[in-house]
C-alpha cells in the first residue's frame, strides 16, 4: 500500500543504492515503532510518506546533498517511437535530478504519485501555499534548465 510512495521518495532523495535500502528499512522500523502514535487525522500513506521524507532528510544532513542518478536507458528496438520516448524520459529525469531535493520530491509526489497539495503538505510539513509555490518554482526552473540545455529542435 505504501511501498511505492516510500520507494519514490527514497529513490529521489538518496543517491546511493545501499543507503536507499537502509533508509527504506529505517522508515518501516519507525512506522512500526510509532504506529501507536498514529492519530488517524490523515491517511496512513500520508503519515508513512512524512516519515519517509523526514528520514531521508535526516540522512542527507549527515551526508552530502543528494544528486539524482536517473536509471540508464535500456535498449528497445521495438520502435523508434518507444526509443524516442525513453530518451525524452531520460532527459526529463536528468532535468529533475538537477533540481534541489525539495523540488525533486514535490515534483514526484504531485506528478508521479498524483497526491494532492494537502497530502503533500502533510508529508513534507510545508504549508499548502508553500507546496504550490515551490511546485511552480520547480516547474519554472525545470523548464528554463531544459530550454537552456537543449535546443528546441532536440526537444
Amino acid at each position: 500500500m505504501t511501498e511505492g510512495l516510500v520507494a519514490r521518495i527514497v529513490y529521489q532523495l538518496i543517491p546511493n543504492e545501499e543507503d536507499r535500502k537502509d533508509v527504506a528499512q529505517d522508515v518501516y522500523l519507525k512506522v512500526y515503532r510509532h504506529l501507536k502514535s498514529f492519530k488517524f487525522q490523515s491517511k496512513l500513506s500520508t503519515w508513512v510518506g512524512q516519515i519517509a521524507y523526514n528520514t531521508c532528510f535526516n540522512r542527507l544532513q549527515k551526508k552530502q546533498p543528494a544528486i539524482y542518478n536517473p536509471p540508464e536507458l535500456q535498449a528497445d528496438d521495438a520502435s523508434d517511437r518507444k526509443l524516442l520516448q525513453k530518451e525524452l524520459n531520460g532527459l526529463l529525469a536528468a532535468g529533475i535530478g538537477g533540481l534541489p531535493p525539495v523540488y525533486q520530491t514535490l515534483i514526484v509526489l504531485y506528478h508521479q504519485e498524483e497526491l494532492s497539495y494537502l497530502e503533500i503538505a502533510g508529508i513534507t510539513g510545508l504549508p499548502e501555499g508553500t507546496v504550490k509555490s515551490y511546485l511552480f518554482r520547480a516547474r519554472k526552473q525545470l523548464k528554463e534548465s531544459m530550454l537552456s540545455n537543449y535546443k528546441k529542435e532536440k526537444l
